[in-house]
Parts: structure tokens; C-alpha cells; sequence
């Protein structure tokens, strides 16, 4: 099992509220450390393996959330649309509850229109009645069943390239090549552990020294992809792959909450050269930018997230940054031709 099989989106809180579930991801040490995925069964052909059929799963996401943005970005660029459904949940979660979750108010009367559910944690409930951990996107649900089958983020992307395949549009592009599997696997944990959980570890950090040592994680290794970014188009080469899908999630929320937010405020992305420029390539690829939700980013991040912490201080949703600068030209397409 991969040492990334953890789960999001989470909310910090206050250590000392014990009954909620976040507090128990805090380490003695001031550490912040995920809950395991609980549902993991891979799909296949193999028995025991979740079946691959068109229109048997929807596919449960929060934009904000940037593991299932990638799902939702693979899903989009392989041409799988037509073959999973999307339920989208609200950024900013329920606050009268009591709990932990994610609702479905964006949808008339604030149910899912096709599973015909309010909240997330009903279907968790449904596949397991006695689960007790905090609901989390991404989420696969069997809609046969109603149940959640499928929350390993991790590995979801993988199945989507591979498993999947035979329903990818025409002239889908691979992500995730035989001949680089070794070597995108390998990339992958170090872009997950040190830039996308690392700003969760600089944020959610209840110590100085565990807020140090995460803010020394992520900013020593934006340094070294600047400059690995500054000799090739993509972090692989010249085609995108899985590793640019994960890279981007984290980078295209980082001036947007992340600096702030999470006080991991060194430097911002735009004033790393390469990195900007890269960021800006994938953002006006057709998957990227189309699915990236500024302003729920920003409303859940500065409005939703110390929901449980029931501060006295009023919250205010930050007018910048000025995000036309997105769609600015890059030229590393010519960079790198």
C-alpha cells in the first residue's frame, strides 16, 4: 500500500475538541497526519475487483478539493464523461449539523438528483453503518447499491488511465506510459508527501517546530522542480502526464489560499519562473483550467475552514488575487519546441 493512501479534504480544529474526528489526525509532536482510505478495492477484470461498466458509478467531488480535482481532470481529458457520472458538492460545508461533511446544496431542493441523498456521510453510512471517520472526496459510488465503493485518491487517477481504457475517446492522450511507470510512481509520492500534503502539514501544524519543518518541505522542493521545470516542457518530457495532474492541483490553489491561509508564504507561485509558466501552460489545457473553481477555492479555504473552532472573528473572503493573469501567454510550448 502506498504511504499516500491518505484521505482529504479535512478541516483544522481546535486539538482540544476530541470528538471531532480532525483531532485525531494530530500527532503528539503537533504533526498533522491523514486517516487511511477505508474503501480500496481496485477495479479490474480480476475477481474481487470492482467491475468496469459504463453508467454504474457516479463519481461524488468538491471542486475546492484538490484530489478529486485530479479525478475530475482525468476524467475530462480521457473522454470519460459519458461514462461516469459527477455529483458536485458545496465548498463551504454544513455548519448546523453538528459534524463533519459535505452537502449537496447546490443542487435543487439540496439533494443529489440522482442519488437522491443531502449529505456525503449518508453514503459512507450505506456501505459501512458503523463508519466513524470523516466523509471525503473523491468518492465512487456504485449506483446500484448507493454506496460508496471507491475513495483511494490515490490510486483512482492510475485507474482511470489504465483500467478504464476502453472507453477513453478517440486519441486520448496517455498518462500514465508502461515505460514510465516506474518513474512517474516514484515522482509521484515525493510531489504528494512534500507539495500536496506538505501545505496541509505547514497548515494544519499545531507545534512551531511541525509548522517549520513542513514549510522547509514544501518551499525546498518548489525550488528543486523550478528547476527541473527549466529544462523541459513537462515534468516527464514533452507530453503531460499523471504527475503534472497532481503537481497542478496544489499549484493552481497555492496563490490562491495556500500562502495565505496556510502560512506557507516564503515566495508565491508567480515568482517562480518556470513553475508559473508551467502552471499557466496546463491551466489553458483543455481538463485544467476549465475545472479549476477559483472562487470556490477561496470560499472554502477563508470561509469554511475553522468552521469547528466556532471563532468569535468574522470571516472575510480575500477580493485577489487577480487570477486574469492565468491565461497570460507562456511560450513554453516554443521554449520547448
Amino acid at each position: 500500500m502506498s504511504k499516500e493512501n491518505e484521505v482529504c479534504c479535512v478541516l483544522p480544529t481546535n486539538q482540544k475538541n476530541e470528538t471531532s474526528p480532525v483531532s485525531k489526525e494530530i500527532a503528539k509532536d503537533g504533526r498533522f497526519v491523514r486517516q487511511t482510505n477505508q474503501f480500496t478495492t481496485p477495479f479490474g477484470e480480476e475477481e474481487g475487483s470492482l467491475p468496469i461498466e459504463k453508467n454504474r458509478y457516479r463519481l461524488i467531488w468538491a471542486p475546492v478539493c484538490p484530489w478529486a480535482h485530479r479525478q475530475v481532470i482525468v476524467r475530462k481529458i480521457l473522454g470519460l464523461e459519458e461514462v461516469i457520472s459527477l455529483g458536485t458538492l458545496d465548498p463551504l460545508r454544513p455548519t448546523d449539523i453538528g459534524k463533519i461533511d459535505w452537502a449537496f446544496t447546490l443542487d435543487e431542493g439540496n439533494i443529489d438528483p440522482v442519488l437522491k441523498v443531502q449529505y456525503l456521510s449518508e453514503l459512507y453510512k450505506n456501505a459501512d453503518p458503523e463508519y466513524s471517520g470523516r466523509p471525503t472526496v473523491p468518492a465512487v459510488i456504485d449506483l446500484q447499491t448507493k454506496k460508496v465503493v471507491q475513495n483511494d485518491y490515490h490510486n483512482l487517477t492510475y485507474y482511470w488511465e489504465r483500467e478504464w481504457k476502453k472507453f477513453h475517446k478517440k486519441d486520448a492522450p496517455d498518462l500514465f506510459p508502461v515505460e514510465k511507470e516506474k518513474e512517474i510512481r516514484e515522482l509521484n509520492e515525493i510531489i504528494f508527501h512534500e507539495i500536496n500534503n506538505g501545505v496541509y502539514k505547514a497548515g494544519f501544524a499545531q507545534s512551531q517546530e511541525a509548522y517549520e519543518a513542513a514549510y522547509e518541505l514544501v518551499f525546498n522542493r518548489l525550488d528543486w522542480l523550478e528547476e527541473r521545470l527549466s529544462k523541459q516542457r513537462f515534468l516527464h518530457g514533452d507530453k503531460i502526464t499523471d504527475s503534472d495532474v497532481r503537481l497542478y492541483v496544489t499549484l493552481a490553489r497555492f496563490d490562491t489560499a495556500y500562502y495565505a491561509a496556510f502560512n506557507v508564504n516564503k515566495k508565491r507561485l508567480i515568482d517562480y519562473p518556470n513553475l508559473w509558466g508551467y502552471a499557466r501552460d496546463l491551466y489553458q489545457t483543455d481538463g485544467f483550467g476549465n475545472t479549476t473553481d477559483f472562487d470556490g477555492i477561496k470560499k472554502h479555504y477563508f470561509l469554511s475552514l475553522h468552521i469547528l473552532e466556532k471563532e468569535s472573528k468574522p470571516k472575510i473572503l480575500p477580493k485577489g488575487p487577480d487570477l486574469s493573469i492565468w491565461k497570460t501567454p507562456h511560450n513554453r510550448a516554443t521554449q520547448f519546441a
